[in-house]
């Protein structure tokens, strides 16, 4: 069984690339702002599953990979490691721009039936998000771990997405909450990339660290 260390790894490196600003939270953010609380969380909700839909997708190639080769493990580590460092250096651009972010209103009259749909549309039309349930799993999977461990780390993925989400909708519904967001963006951008920074290289280390010992 997969312990406790290792889940709250998989979590903590899941939540940093969460809670990163991103279309999918930009469109939360503005939907808590603009809607209200109650429809920004009935979104949110539909951002869950969507990000459940790709976890599912994500854990089912990961069980393959773990099941056949320690070598496979390493190069997704890697993978993962230089995805996570591409997001710090995105991050990192935006720290050059102006503390503003883009955002268009959200002006329609939908039901909340719709407005979940529109959430899990929202992720299940981005295929990338399989590339970051895998790195945040391969942080703490090894290749020994059983279908337990890949399940368990799946889960407390999924429980880390509902709150992320659920915490984007009731923190931006509070009101000056985006005009703080806006000021802040350079500093959040900062914060975000050098998070994303640690989870690479560490993912990184604990790929070549894996090979050195095999």
């Amino acid at each position: 069984m997969i312990d406790l260390f290792s889940l709250l790894s998989i979590g903590l490196a899941f939540f940093v690339i969460a809670v990163s600003p991103g279309p999918a939270n930009i469109s939360n953010a503005t939907i808590a702002m603009s809607k209200g609380r109650r429809t920004s969380l009935i979104y949110g909700a539909g951002l869950s599953t969507g990000l459940v839909f790709w976890g599912i997708i994500a854990a089912s190639g990961m069980g393959t990979i773990l099941q056949s080769s320690v070598y496979l493990l390493m190069a997704l580590k890697i993978f993962g490691g230089i995805y996570l460092l591409r997001l710090a250096y995105l991050s990192g651009k935006e720290t050059m721009k102006p503390n503003s972010v883009s955002i268009e209103m959200i002006d329609d009259k939908v039901s909340g039936k719709s407005w979940f749909f529109r959430g899990v549309i929202m992720n299940i039309s981005n295929p990338k998000t399989v590339i970051a349930w895998m790195a945040a799993l391969s942080v703490g999977l090894e290749a020994n771990d059983g279908t337990l461990s890949l399940i368990a780390g799946l889960v407390i993925c999924m429980v880390v997405g509902f709150a992320t989400n659920a915490m984007y909708s009731i923190c931006f519904s509070y009101c000056g909450v985006m005009n703080w967001y806006q000021r802040a963006s350079r500093w959040i951008n900062g914060a975000t990339s050098f998070l994303f920074s640690i989870a690479g290289i560490g993912l990184l280390r604990s790929a070549f660290n894996r090979s050195s010992v095999s």
